[in-house]
């Protein structure tokens, strides 16, 4: 028998489909879709990424949304400079976990050296559009290097390669398990002194996830399993103060002797 809280949710969730049909109808067919990748792919990356791959060719990702819009430059230029003011040089070797059609890597790719750019990505069609996003912000000599991969191991990079990772709203749609196969290789390819930087979304509360695509983590949790694969890792507090809806953590390899700051460099 359903618990009273559980009967009370079922009637608000008819409630709302019924005062909201085009939006009930969305989701309906949304849980239809995931249903048969879920049958297709039982990987998280793998089903994912089609999902990923889905919306792209409907035209509604995220990850390939209008960069003339008034949003997207605001949030790439916001990665970027953040970045920059934490250390980042034009000498330095940077892993764009996820870098989508190169929302922030756009500047990451103009400001680097040319070939210091490896940006990363689950979905085929995301990359993609990032290729465009080259050829039409004219970057094409600063040779980004832009790879489809499959999991989180990154075997076809060397050891100690990268001054700098970064993933935005990456870890924000994975499980844990997917985070901590991040974490057990993530330290092999950063350089002693180098860092990686993720965004999140925070709860203070119980942990949980919607629809597989969205989750929700306590800092410590993270931050455990960050210290259970060698790396140290620590909430960003000035990320905080500029008002993003996820928050940041950094993480260094734990044979690095400087202490990770928390709240800005």
């Amino acid at each position: 028998m359903a618990s009273p809280r559980g009967r009370r949710s079922l009637v608000a969730a008819l409630r709302h489909a019924a005062t909201n049909p085009q939006r009930a109808r969305w989701y309906l067919r949304r849980l239809q879709r995931d249903a048969v990748l879920r049958l297709r792919h039982r990987d998280h990356l793998a089903y994912y990424s089609a999902v990923v791959d889905d919306l792209v060719v409907q035209g509604k990702a995220t990850a390939v949304g209008d960069l003339s819009a008034k949003r997207a430059r605001r949030i790439g230029k916001l990665q970027f400079d953040y970045l920059v003011e934490h250390g980042l040089a034009p000498q330095h070797r940077l892993l764009d976990i996820g870098c989508g059609n190169l929302r922030a890597g756009q500047h990451l790719i103009r400001y680097l050296k040319p070939g210091h750019y490896y940006g990363v990505d689950i979905s085929h069609e995301v990359l993609i559009a990032a290729q465009r996003t080259v050829a039409e912000r004219g970057l094409t000599r600063k040779l980004p290097y832009l790879v489809a991969v499959r999991d989180m191991s990154f075997a076809f990079l060397p050891d100690d390669a990268f001054d700098v990772v970064h993933a935005h709203s990456v870890f924000s749609h994975a499980p844990l398990s997917v985070i901590e196969d991040c974490f057990a290789h993530i330290g092999r390819v950063m350089k002693p002194d180098g860092f990686f930087d993720f965004t999140f979304k925070r709860t203070e509360g119980r942990e949980y996830g919607k629809l597989r695509e969205d989750f929700y983590y306590r800092t410590d949790t993270l931050v455990s399993a960050a210290a259970a694969h060698g790396l140290r890792a620590a909430l960003m507090e000035d990320w905080e103060r500029l008002g993003h809806s996820q928050s940041k953590i950094r993480v260094r390899r734990e044979d690095r002797a400087a202490p990770v700051p928390n709240s800005g460099s």
